[in-house]
């Protein structure tokens, strides 16, 4: 971090904090175009077997929150999922693009 008694718009060679930048980048890319194809694979899993156990849900969820290394997840129906630091979220759009 730099800290400076100047206004940082005094500064001409002030660039944000890394942390600020990697945040920023991080909001802008597509990270379901980077997903592991296995991944996908055990999310529509774990997608079609609740489904097919529970046919009778209304509420669609917004995707699956899955486990890299175990492949073990479930379904995630809050706006905001809390990831654990193994796991990765797969949303519903890419789980539906090629069931239908």
């Amino acid at each position: 971090m730099v800290y400076t008694s100047r206004p940082v718009s005094a500064n001409p060679s002030f660039s944000p904090p890394l942390e600020s930048r990697i945040v920023a980048q991080s909001e802008r890319l597509d990270f379901s175009a980077l997903l592991d194809p296995s991944l996908l694979q055990a999310a529509r899993y774990i997608y079609r077997t609740y489904f097919e156990v529970h046919p009778d849900q209304i509420q669609r969820p917004l995707g699956v929150a899955i486990d890299r290394f175990t492949h073990r997840g479930k379904l995630i129906f809050r706006n905001k999922p809390i990831l654990l630091p193994q796991e990765c979220f797969v949303p519903i759009s890419q789980i539906d693009s090629d069931l239908h």
